[in-house]
């Protein structure tokens, strides 16, 4: 094993002295380390892998589209034909009708962007003082400047200094936090609230009932910009609906997505932007001197179309929403061993198995390996479970009873 990468998120020392987990293949739910041995992927490799692994009709179409064109750019009045078409298809199934797609290359782009746009639009509607940008505690926005600063998770931002000024954070499932905040700051100064339908790196939390709606609400009534970190959730995850601001009638002013729009095929990203808030820039004269030279990249617009595709001709929502169900009904009854605080389940194709004591979450990772489980550890000791929509029923079982071993 080569010494030479170094891993995100992760105590190098550690990893130099215990070794890397090195994956070489996957197909289906399951993947392989680089001594042939098979594991459940537990968490759809970062979230992302809704199709599955080993779709090599994804791959032939990137490789269609590099050998025709790999990409060109998007920038000013270019565009490559794949790309045109992905954003068409992309608008008809958006939580919001009439929306634009802005691509970019990540999920943590597509904070960024979100971030910049919220309070761009304000200065472009004459009121440049509103650009306060608040988010939650426990949330993750990704790890560029503007997320990092924006999401509610210290232990991220320790060592950096002051990332960017203008962000706030509130409780993560008290509205009354968000009033409260809006009665001390003003309605005036704050340009975006962001919000994760579930809380996924933080922990995986489920919202409080009746929260997502409410925060809406106070979001319109004081003129702020709800958008809605649909990184994880995006595409399918939240189970039967494209996506949870869908599911729960958000209305989102932005959406930001990336993870499950190629299920991790290729890096991609998009923001979708609700007519009223494209309105401004798309009316004449307007520069937003904004984008990426990889966003909305051709060769991964083929891998997004051929994903989707996928996704639609093997009703992979109505899978996501079967896994809803399936996952709860194994992983609910892990809350009575005694290692285990409480199961988080019940909404989407995902869910967490919280531990009782947070400082045995990494080596329960190991643990899960030696019972041919790949697991991952979020937030303060919770396991993590998001696995690909094409999990059946009877892997679920196996991977509920891998972690039951594991817990001994």
């Amino acid at each position: 094993m080569s010494g030479s990468l170094w891993h995100g998120f992760a105590d190098m020392g550690a990893v130099q002295r215990d070794g890397a987990f090195v994956v070489s293949r996957g197909e289906g739910a399951y993947i392989w380390d680089d001594a042939g041995k098979r594991y459940l992927d537990a968490t759809a490799g970062l979230w992302f892998t809704n199709v599955g692994h080993g779709r090599t009709e994804i791959a032939d179409a990137v490789a269609q589209q590099l050998s025709t064109m790999a990409h060109f750019s998007n920038f000013g009045d270019f565009a490559p034909e794949t790309t045109v078409a992905l954003a068409d298809k992309l608008a008809t199934i958006a939580p919001v009708p009439g929306s634009k797609i802005f691509f970019t290359s990540g999920g943590s782009d597509s904070v960024d962007t979100a971030a910049k746009l919220a309070r761009r639009y304000w200065n472009e509607v004459g009121r440049p003082a509103k650009r306060i940008v608040v988010g939650r505690q426990k949330a993750y926005h990704g790890m560029h400047v503007a997320g990092t600063a924006l999401a509610g998770i210290p232990v991220n931002r320790e060592g950096y200094g002051e990332l960017m000024p203008d962000t706030r954070t509130v409780e993560w499932d008290n509205a009354k936090s968000l009033l409260e905040l809006i009665e001390r700051e003003g309605a005036d100064s704050i340009a975006a609230f962001f919000c994760e339908p579930i809380i996924g790196a933080g922990g995986i939390y489920l919202p409080p009932e009746g929260y997502l709606a409410e925060v809406r609400e106070i979001c319109r009534e004081h003129e702020i910009l709800f958008v809605v970190d649909e990184v994880v959730t995006g595409f399918g995850r939240i189970g039967g609906s494209w996506f949870a601001s869908t599911r729960f009638d958000l209305q989102p002013d932005m959406v930001t997505t990336a993870k499950g729009l190629t299920s991790g095929y290729v890096p991609m990203g998009a923001v979708f932007i609700a007519p009223r808030i494209s309105e401004p820039f798309f009316s004449g004269g307007v520069w937003w001197r904004h984008g990426y030279t990889y966003g909305g990249h051709a060769g991964a617009a083929a891998a997004a179309l051929a994903n989707l595709a996928i996704m639609e001709r093997e009703n992979l929502l109505a899978e996501s929403a079967r896994l809803e169900r399936s996952l709860h009904d194994h992983l609910a009854p892990l809350a009575d061993h005694p290692r285990v605080q409480e199961v988080r389940s019940g909404l989407g194709a995902v869910a967490a198995v919280q531990l009782a004591d947070p400082a045995e979450a990494l080596p329960f990772v190991k643990a899960l390996r030696e019972h041919g489980i790949s697991g991952r550890a979020a937030g303060v000791g919770a396991m993590q479970f998001s696995p690909s929509f094409v999990m059946t029923d009877e892997q679920v079982a196996e991977m509920a009873a891998g972690v039951r071993a594991a817990l001994g």
